[in-house]
């Protein structure tokens, strides 16, 4: 698939430096976007496959809601390897409008599509936060891309079942939270994460993450 059509697919407006001027950018086709789908999944799919079977990473990593834990001194890359995305609950996107937030404090959090035609989920997006009940509010690159990549799918008739899972049980602190999550990102390579979009040629509207 070509990188400019995948630019017409996950990024919104004008093209860069067009000014607005000239025709709109031609919709992705259906079997495009089942590519880039089949893609990913071909390579993060033996992973959760891993996942599921190392399944003792639950005991670990699992917390409760506000349960940020000050156990930085673990290898990142070693709990990465443990690491299970569907040992959390998924919640719909739109948790941050509940009145009372699911989750406080640290944590991990992960977005995912589960596409109906392909037999393992894909991950999208790790991050990191603080604050998990109010990261996800307001102005979010991710949050703009997901809407994008919706859109997206709605037009060729593909259903777009995302969600977005936390990990509370993780690093306190800023520096050994931020190295567990480089190092997730380094094993899935999730592609709306800046730091792996170009493997995946998965541009995004900003540099922000």
């Amino acid at each position: 698939m070509s990188r400019g059509r995948q630019q017409e697919l996950f990024e919104g407006g004008a093209p860069p430096g067009g000014g607005g001027v000239g025709p709109p950018p031609l919709p992705l086709l259906r079997e495009q976007l089942l590519e880039w789908q089949r893609r990913l999944g071909e390579f993060q799919g033996p992973l959760f496959e891993g996942s599921a079977s190392g399944h003792r990473q639950g005991v670990l990593l699992a917390g409760e809601a506000g349960g940020g834990s000050d156990n930085g001194s673990e290898d990142p890359r070693e709990r990465a390897a443990r690491f299970d995305p569907l040992a959390f609950e998924a919640q719909n996107l739109q948790f941050w409008r509940w009145p009372e937030p699911p989750q406080l404090g640290p944590a991990l959090y992960l977005v995912m599509d589960r596409p109906p035609l392909l037999v393992s989920p894909l991950l999208l997006y790790v991050g990191e936060t603080g604050q998990a009940h109010r990261r996800w509010k307001g102005e979010h690159d991710c949050k703009g891309y997901l809407a994008s990549y919706a859109e997206a799918m709605g037009h060729v008739g593909l259903e777009c079942r995302c969600s977005i899972r936390f990990c509370c049980d993780v690093p306190a602190g800023v520096r050994a939270r931020r190295a567990l999550e480089q190092a997730l990102i380094r094993r899935w390579q999730p592609p709306f994460n800046k730091e792996t979009r170009q493997r995946w040629s998965t541009p995004f509207t900003s540099d922000g993450g």
